[in-house]
């Protein structure tokens, strides 16, 4: 019995232990970024090429670096030098559907000072190692003059870009042009108001949504022909200094990013009207096969629990429980036949 119970005991460490390391693996657990050099971690971006790797970068005063740090680990797995440039205040990173990180050097902390702002943009490299590599250089001016901004988002679909002024009460979400010149300037029109002291924005990988968050909130917004619609607010963690925003690739999962010496990258999921289409569309077969469709009357459907817990039929409990299951009965099956 001694043995048996051993035998129980192991497989169901086992069995948890194995699903706690697929957990701390996911990025959308979040992760600390370790890198000693990375202390105002301004913009967050998933990378296309490498799955579970994200870019980043310092705000001001760091010089032409980008880092990829590893979402799993979050330790710094190459850090890219960005030659023929010198930043003067980088403050976002997003990354076009051509796999080309675009870098925002486009924050303006006298609220309006500097006639022009530039992008900076170059392919993500085959291999992860540190090296220097060349860029474009995109000059940015908005129509209707200077402007602060943190908050920098390509479209996922078009590869249009858009940029999010940085002001309570007269912020705004500017359009560039369909394509980017390197040889004249690119003018950023107005498209819509946005009302938050803006840090950064994320399209969602089916560029269904926009999410734009502030150092205290945020807001979710749909994106219908080139323009968004206001979903709702956005559950936005507690942190020092909010700066950076971005979606996981399956779109489920906002990770929300803060300055700082091993700055915490925070997941929140999301649920409801909130999730991307093609989240939603995902999510539909499965709610309907489970008996867990949205009700008329507002009620709970088939298989939810009326105190809001998980039941034996949610995935990580019922794992454990047919894991501890089989292996009882495997190790009663012993005892019986050593017995005989």
């Amino acid at each position: 019995m001694r043995r048996l119970v051993c035998a129980l005991g192991a497989a169901t460490v086992i069995v948890w232990g194995t699903a706690g390391a697929a957990s701390a693996a996911d990025p959308a657990d979040g992760f600390t970024i370790r890198d000693e050099r990375i202390t105002e971690s301004s913009g967050l971006a998933a990378s296309r090429a490498h799955p579970g790797v994200y870019w980043t970068h310092n705000d001001s005063d760091d010089g032409p670096y980008v880092y990829a740090v590893d979402g799993r680990t979050g330790e710094t797995v190459a850090t890219i030098t960005l030659t023929g440039i010198a930043p003067r205040d980088v403050e976002a990173v997003s990354v076009g559907p051509d796999g080309t990180v675009h870098v925002g050097d486009i924050g303006d902390n006298f609220g309006g000072r500097w006639p022009e702002v530039w992008i900076y943009r170059f392919a993500e490299p085959e291999k992860l190692a540190d090296q220097a590599v060349e860029v474009t250089r995109h000059t940015v001016r908005y129509a209707d003059g200077p402007r602060d901004a943190e908050s920098l988002a390509v479209h996922p679909v078009t590869g249009r870009v858009y940029i999010v002024s940085k002001h309570q009460d007269g912020g705004a979400l500017y359009a560039g042009p369909e394509k980017l010149s390197a040889s004249g300037v690119n003018t950023f029109t107005r498209v819509a108001g946005i009302g938050l002291w803006a840090t950064d924005a994320a399209f969602s990988p089916d560029g269904t949504r926009l999410a734009v968050r502030g150092y205290f909130g945020g807001t979710m917004y749909a994106w219908e022909d080139g323009k968004p619609r206001e979903l709702g607010r956005l559950t936005v963690p507690v942190q020092g200094q909010g700066e950076s925003l971005a979606f996981t690739p399956d779109g489920r999962t906002l990770l929300y990013g803060t300055e700082g010496g091993r700055s915490d990258v925070q997941p929140m999921e999301l649920t409801g009207d909130q999730l991307p289409e093609s989240a939603r569309r995902e999510e539909a077969p499965d709610r309907a096969r489970d008996g867990k469709g949205d009700r008329a009357d507002g009620g709970e459907a088939a298989g939810d629990r009326a105190d809001g817990g998980e039941g034996l039929g949610s995935g990580p409990v019922l794992a454990v429980a047919l894991a501890s299951a089989a292996v009882l009965f495997l190790a009663l099956r012993r005892a019986v036949r050593r017995g005989n």
